[in-house]
């Protein structure tokens, strides 16, 4: 009868165990779930900042429709979307919009953002930032034709 006990209370114990490592296998991936939950968030907010900066500027733009040209900055097309090429834009409008991107955007300097004038006033403004820990820039690109 001893051994029928022991056996049992064996059973048991590896019972228990089985049953502690199921149970952290599944918080181990709650972490991860929450992890990646928290990642996605962050970049779902950059994005959403992007397009509000965006907005704005095309927003200056629409309000001072006569100096349209002068919110050009580095209006041509780099390698990439966030390696325009061009002249840097010394209005006040765009150096002012250019501090709130950087504020409000990880890593994402006056040489990356683009506002690009083109025939017909037609705008695009592109914003551009980088996550920590990301290998390559984000970026939002907004058109809109101005009407004069």
């Amino acid at each position: 009868m001893d051994r029928n006990l022991e056996i049992q209370q064996g059973a048991t114990l590896l019972e228990a165990l089985v049953a502690i490592l199921v149970f952290s296998i599944g918080i181990v991936g709650l972490l991860g779930l929450q992890a990646a939950s928290a990642a996605n968030a962050s970049h779902a907010k950059f994005r959403a900042d992007a397009g509000y900066l965006a907005d704005q500027m095309i927003g200056h733009i629409w309000a001072d429709r006569a100096n349209i040209a002068l919110y050009n900055h580095y209006p041509g097309a780099g390698a990439n979307a966030c390696n325009p090429t061009g002249a840097a834009s010394t209005n006040a409008n765009v150096l002012a919009w250019l501090q709130d991107v950087a504020t409000a955007l990880p890593n994402a300097t006056a040489a990356r953002q683009q506002i690009a004038v083109a025939a017909g006033n037609v705008v695009t403004v592109t914003v551009c930032w980088q996550a920590p820990g990301e290998a390559g820039p984000h970026n939002f690109s907004e058109t809109a034709q101005i009407n004069g």
